[in-house]
């Protein structure tokens, strides 16, 4: 298990990390996923009822052991400001589209003269107590992680890659999909292809590379072609698909 200091350093180190997504708001659920030896979580406040409340409670719940990367509803700064004052290991913001967009992330993540994140005193900062050891460390040790879904995202990868303080690319083959007019269809041949273009750019790049998935089948092979950041099923879908299971070898 990764210590969230330390999860910035072992994604750059190229190791695989193995997560998932949750979106109950439930530090219980927090604690389950923390305690099977997932290496981080990705705590999803753009499809899901949480709030920063709820985030915050499950990083809590996830302690120092497990890093919690929470991605935003949307890019806006606040939402960045607010979900890195909570103390998260780093963002993975969703549907960027250009390369503004993603200058922009980078620059709303960092404190001066990086950035221009505004200064707080918030549980990152130990609610005053470690300010100056967590911004003096916060632009070192948080990772600002990407979510490349958008067709218009992949079209200007290579100069995305290029933006200084991005330290991984998450793949998003579903919004891919839909964003080539071919909604769900992640196997579709055209989006397969998109989805390697990333992946070439990335590797040409030493780009940390990651994707969701929801099969465990797919990691070893996903590990082979270079994909070391693997957020592995959803809370909920996982649920489902285990009592479904459970039911049926018992009716």
């Amino acid at each position: 298990m990764v210590s969230s200091f330390q999860f910035r350093e072992k994604l750059k180190e190229g190791k695989p990390l193995i997560g998932t997504v949750q979106t109950l708001n439930s530090p219980e659920v927090t604690e389950i996923l923390a305690a099977v030896g997932f290496d981080w979580l990705f705590i999803d406040l753009e499809h899901s009822i949480l709030d920063i409340e709820g985030a915050q409670r499950i990083l809590q719940a996830a302690g120092p052991q497990c890093p919690c990367i929470i991605r935003p509803p949307s890019q806006e700064e606040v939402w960045i400001k607010k979900i890195l004052d909570t103390g998260a290991a780093g963002i993975i913001v969703p549907r960027v589209k250009s390369v503004e967009e993603a200058a922009r992330i980078v620059k709303c993540s960092k404190y001066p003269p990086e950035g221009d994140r505004s200064v707080g005193l918030s549980r990152a900062h130990g609610y005053g107590l470690s300010f100056q050891e967590y911004v003096d460390n916060a632009n070192r040790e948080i990772a600002v992680i990407l979510q490349i879904e958008h067709i218009d995202a992949v079209r200007d990868l290579e100069t995305i890659v290029k933006i200084p303080g991005i330290d991984g690319l998450l793949v998003g083959p579903y919004d891919l999909s839909g964003s080539m007019g071919k909604i769900g269809q992640v196997n579709d041949p055209e989006v397969q292809q998109e989805i390697q273009r990333v992946r070439q750019v990335c590797l040409e790049a030493n780009m940390v590379l990651g994707i969701f998935t929801t099969n465990p089948e797919d990691v070893k092979t996903l590990i082979e072609k270079g994909y070391t950041l693997i957020a592995l099923g959803i809370d909920t879908m996982l649920m489902g698909q285990y009592l479904r299971q459970l039911v049926q070898s018992v009716k």
